[in-house]
């Protein structure tokens, strides 16, 4: 898909679309709970489609209506899949659903695009080796077997979150206590947190023993309930940019108590706007391609705590210094930093590209509402904001779609 947009200054108010951070952790715990849950304001993006498609995958039923789904959870010990479950490009529901997958002991298998299957996976991989759990990948898929044992865990705090999710979701469900011990520094710890709270609101208690160990008491048992998902701050964060260049805009639907830490994006725009700031995104990654388009437009930045943007969809610093110096910005990239100076911030000469990532497709948007353009690969947004072209329209920019 391409999209040109024209320069305009965008007015008016939208809802935050819905977390799919907290839409993922909610359904997963609603189909461990043996019985009947609502999940309301569940977004329709390809990443939690991912999550239902799995869950369909393990004989779980569920229905659907308009934004609401209604879940009828099993007993973890009862899941049998029924085929391969098919995990799209979403790393959470691959990583989440490894150690659910795990507890019955049966042979399961997991698909997904060959750019989700290259991400690291090495967290499962030693954990399986170690207790001798079967894994096995072959680039096109993963097979897993346990079945998964209670004890002590030990991961590595600077890789992916979701692996501590992931069996934070199982533990609690086996006879045996657990501890995971996470190897600092722990990075992206406010998505850990999302888990546990997700996990509180369906009756699992998981205890935070110090800053780095995880307490989980086994026997327990997922309760039904009734809930909504909360607006996304990571994804509130890019029409709320346009506020940084002369617009109007009132993104509602936020929940101004919410734990998750993409909503520091407010208080680094700020930054942005006042000078040159040196930020650390290691607790928000999500938020790196948004802030280095703000800085490339405004007065530069320096950000660390960049290095795990190499395995998201695509490696987020290099794709958005590629995209910025058509733009007219000076950009460094290294191991674990990114400098960004406008110097000649002007109109692309070229069409900018995607690079298949949702989050880097908005960035881009964003700038070029300043400046007028055209992006190659527009459709990366379905992955996390499928609204996100209406929305810029109904917010008053000029927004032209093309299929080709």
């Amino acid at each position: 898909m391409r999209v040109v947009i024209s320069p305009a200054r965008g007015a008016g108010k939208i809802k935050a679309p819905p977390s799919k951070s907290v839409a993922h952790r909610l359904l997963i715990c609603a189909a461990l709970s043996e019985g009947k849950s609502v999940i309301h304001d569940v977004s329709d993006c390809e990443d939690v489609e991912a999550t239902l498609d799995c869950m369909a995958a393990l004989g779980i039923k569920f229905e659907r209506k308009e934004n609401d789904v209604t879940v009828f959870g099993v007993n973890p010990k009862r899941i049998k899949p029924t085929g391969t479950l098919p995990c799209r490009e979403s790393g959470s529901t691959l990583r989440f659903f490894i150690p659910i997958l795990l507890i019955s002991g049966r042979c399961a298998m997991l698909s997904g695009a060959p750019s989700l299957l290259s991400r690291p996976m090495t967290v499962y991989e030693d954990i399986c080796k170690k207790m001798d759990y079967a894994y096995i990948s072959d680039g096109k898929s993963i097979a897993v077997k346990g079945p998964l044992r209670g004890g002590e865990y030990s991961v590595v705090g600077n890789v992916s979150s979701q692996f501590i999710s992931g069996l934070l979701f199982a533990l609690p469900t086996l006879s045996e206590s657990s501890r995971i011990r996470i190897a600092p520094p722990i990075e992206s710890r406010s998505y850990i947190d999302l888990t546990v709270d997700a996990l509180s609101k369906f009756g699992v208690r998981v205890i935070w023993e110090d800053e780095h160990t995880l307490y989980i008491e086994g026997g327990q048992k997922y309760t039904p309930t009734e809930l909504s998902v909360e607006g996304d701050y990571s994804g509130a964060a890019f029409p709320d940019a346009l506020n940084l260049f002369g617009g109007e805009v009132e993104v509602l639907g936020l929940n101004p108590e919410s734990i998750q830490g993409d909503r520091a994006y407010k208080r680094y725009y700020e930054q942005l706007l006042r000078g040159v700031p040196s930020i650390h995104i290691g607790n928000c990654p999500d938020l790196g391609p948004i802030l280095f388009a703000v800085a490339a437009a405004k007065n530069g930045g320096i950000f660390s705590g960049t290095k795990r943007l190499k395995i998201k969809e695509s490696d987020r610093a290099e794709a958005m210094a590629s995209e910025l110096r058509k733009l007219g910005a000076a950009v460094t990239v290294s191991e674990d930093r990114v400098v960004i100076f406008p110097a000649d911030f002007h109109r692309p000469t070229e069409p900018l590209y995607g690079h298949n990532d949702h989050r880097i497709v908005m960035s881009l948007a964003i700038l070029l509402t300043v400046v007028g353009g055209e992006i190659i690969g527009a459709e990366a947004v379905k992955k996390s904001y499928p609204d996100f072209f209406e929305d810029l329209s109904a917010l008053g920019i000029g927004v032209t779609v093309y299929d080709a």
